[in-house]
């Protein structure tokens, strides 16, 4: 995954989640235009609904979710609220999450 053109490590979740994920940008990357929203995260949209097992969660930085089955959300600081897991970013520190992700809107690119 990148941020904007940053590559960070992911550690996916397995679940059907991210299997429907992983099956929908298989034949070329999925570009998502990210909005910052409420000062801890970057929500946007991911062109599909996926499947959803959303169970209250409270995040943490670098953590990656499903909300509302088709936004992509990427957190920077936390939250609580029901999301489906979907992963987390393991080679960023909160400060150099912060850094990427706190300034303006970002495009997150996924490959397989």
């Amino acid at each position: 995954m990148t941020i904007d053109d940053t590559p960070v490590s992911v550690d996916w979740q397995d679940n059907e989640s991210v299997q429907a994920l992983k099956e929908f940008c298989s034949n070329q990357p999925l570009m998502i235009q990210m909005s910052r929203y409420g000062g801890f995260e970057q929500v946007g949209s991911i062109g599909t609904d996926l499947p959803q097992n959303d169970v209250s969660t409270t995040t943490s930085s670098g953590d990656i979710v499903l909300y509302s089955g088709n936004q992509m959300v990427v957190f920077y600081g936390s939250n609580t609220w029901a999301y489906t897991r979907l992963g987390h970013i393991t080679d960023k520190t909160q400060a150099e999450l912060t850094e990427l992700l706190s300034n303006g809107n970002v495009t997150i690119t996924l490959s397989h």
